[in-house]
């Protein structure tokens, strides 16, 4: 006997092809929402730990603002505190040096030549006199320039001659004179051979002073 399939199978095979396409369409797109979920919380793990390190670096990166700024305070009153060190050891050593300058003055100044005043501001020295003769400054010029421990660079500001009348009234010529020299640093006269001087250099600020010299 044969048996004849009047049922529509071609229907039947396309419907069953239809499910599954579709089941093979969920399943992928089930796959792939998988994977991109797993994506994201491996991409929100990886943000998350970035996130961590940046704000520790943050916080090591304030902490060493304020070591930083401490050090910089610290390095200011250091500067302030060599500062004060410096200052109390110049005038420590600058009171001697006014003693050495008119003990210079005497040593350096020739024969006929009186000095009415002597005034010292810093590393200046001003002197003013009156000398016998032209020469007789010149003479002071060389020995302060060539042969002084304690003064250096004479400068002639002014050199004018004057009348001084004797005991005897008679007039005589004389020359005022006014000159400036530099005072050398402590180091410096100690440097040189014979320097009296020991000790740092510092800046000294004398009193003028008006002292009679050698006839």
């Amino acid at each position: 006997m044969i048996l004849i399939n009047l049922l529509p199978h071609r229907e039947e095979k396309r419907q069953r092809r239809k499910i599954a396409f579709f089941a093979g369409l969920g399943a992928a797109a089930a796959a792939g929402l998988a994977i991109v979920g797993i994506w994201y919380l491996v991409v929100q793990q990886l943000t998350s730990a970035q996130q961590a390190r940046n704000d520790f670096l943050n916080a090591e990166i304030k902490k060493l603002e304020v070591q930083i700024k401490d050090i910089a305070t610290l390095r200011a009153e250091i500067e302030s505190l060599k500062a004060r060190q410096k200052a109390v050891e110049d005038l420590q050593i600058d009171r001697n040096v006014p003693v050495h300058l008119l003990n210079e003055l005497v040593k350096q100044t020739p024969e006929g030549i009186y000095f009415k005043s002597i005034k010292q501001d810093g590393q200046s020295l001003m002197v003013s006199g009156i000398a016998q003769t032209q020469e007789r400054i010149s003479e002071l010029l060389r020995n302060t320039n060539y042969s002084s421990e304690w003064l250096e660079k004479p400068d002639l500001v002014e050199s004018k001659s004057a009348t001084a009348q004797t005991a005897n009234k008679e007039q005589r010529q004389l020359f005022e004179f006014a000159m400036r020299l530099q005072v050398k640093r402590p180091q410096e006269a100690a440097s040189m051979p014979g320097g009296a001087a020991s000790g740092p250099a510092g800046a000294a600020s004398a009193p003028a002073v008006s002292t009679p010299n050698k006839a």
